[in-house]
């Protein structure tokens, strides 16, 4: 399986997830705002767990998490991505992205998810992508549903309601 290590969108520039990213995953998981619809701001151990596990699903399945920046100033926007989940006892590909908040309300999501799944329905050849946010994040729902994903039903996810969605090629 080809590895897609970079790639652009229209405002930004994509590189696989590696470790030399970790002050940057450090910045956006300690960040309240931001970590507020993704389980709370992390430890420096469960940031460092974080990272090791998304570098392991990319040596296991040839895909993952990138790191988005900015095209102009190179600034990090946020990370996106492929990966196997289990949800309620099935394995899924979760369609993941997480965004600095000063990035919010530009599309950037959008662009990113667009992008990210061409990568995984045109070349990975997936079949279906799952997307699940908590139910009060409406922002994110909105991504999912411009991206095309239908919602499917509500889930439980570390303990709180989650909306789940799925898009089907």
């Amino acid at each position: 399986m080809q590895l897609i290590e970079t790639f652009k969108t229209q405002r930004l520039s994509a590189e696989r997830l590696k470790f030399q990213h970790l002050n940057e995953l450090y910045n956006m998981h300690q960040s309240q705002k931001v970590m507020a619809t993704l389980g709370g701001v992390r430890s420096d151990e469960e940031i460092l767990l974080f990272i090791f596990n998304n570098l392991h699903h990319w040596q296991r399945y040839g895909f993952g998490l990138w790191i988005f920046r900015d095209k102009i100033n190179h600034q990090f926007v946020g990370r996106a991505g492929l990966r196997n989940v289990e949800i309620e006892g099935v394995n899924e590909v979760e369609s993941a992205y997480a965004l600095m908040a000063k990035f919010w309300g530009q599309e950037l999501a959008t662009e990113m998810g667009k992008k990210v799944l061409k990568i995984g329905f045109e070349i990975l050849k997936l079949r279906e992508v799952v997307c699940f946010t908590l139910t009060t994040n409406q922002a994110s729902q909105r991504v999912m549903e411009k991206l095309g994903f239908k919602y499917e039903q509500e889930i439980t996810r570390a303990n709180l309601p989650h909306l789940f969605y799925r898009l089907t090629v």
